[in-house]
């Protein structure tokens, strides 16, 4: 489990250093956007590209950030029973839903995401749009975001299966309280 365990910090680490990288990402499309209407209206001056890096810079804060809120669990669930059962039970839903439902999920679409990318890529695509760019790096967040999520879903899984074996404290909480 050693070494299992020592995988899992390192992609704990890869993902707690983009998802924090993805949340100055935040600061700055609202700069932009800003930037963009203040241009607009005080010089009635306006590009397309302006708007696309918003659009990008969203998608990068959106997908590259979902594998650091799995890594702090907080990610968005439905509470059916979860809440009202053990540490133990949550951990064995957590360990269900990530084999049969995150992991399945997200390396698909990784899978799916890559050709679509690489396609770009060759073929040097660019928004149709008047001003706007090159569409490949959005492309490659979309399968960059999915695989990280795959990752950071087999630390996890790794951790609960730790935690069932008593090699890990594991917080299953999904509330947490207000400071």
């Amino acid at each position: 489990m050693g070494p299992l365990l020592a995988f899992s910090r390192i992609v704990d680490r890869i993902s707690e250093v983009v998802g924090r990288f993805a949340g100055y990402l935040v600061l700055l499309c609202c700069l932009i956007s800003a930037g963009n209407a203040l241009i607009r209206y005080a010089f009635n001056y306006s590009s397309n590209g302006w708007l696309e890096i918003q659009w990008y810079l969203f998608a990068f804060i959106v997908l590259i950030g979902a594998s650091h809120t799995l890594r702090l669990n907080e990610h968005v669930r439905v509470d059916l029973i979860y809440g009202s059962v053990s540490d133990r039970t949550r951990l064995w839903i957590d360990v269900f839903g990530i084999i049969f439902l995150l992991l399945p999920a997200c390396a698909y679409l990784a899978w799916l995401s890559w050709p679509v990318f690489h396609l770009s890529f060759v073929q040097g695509e660019v928004s149709s749009n008047s001003g706007g760019l090159i569409r490949w790096p959005v492309k490659f967040i979309i399968f960059a975001g999915f695989a990280l999520l795959t990752l950071q879903g087999l630390s996890e899984l790794i951790k609960r299966v730790a935690g069932l074996r008593g090699l890990l404290q594991v917080d299953t909480t999904y509330e947490k309280p207000l400071q």
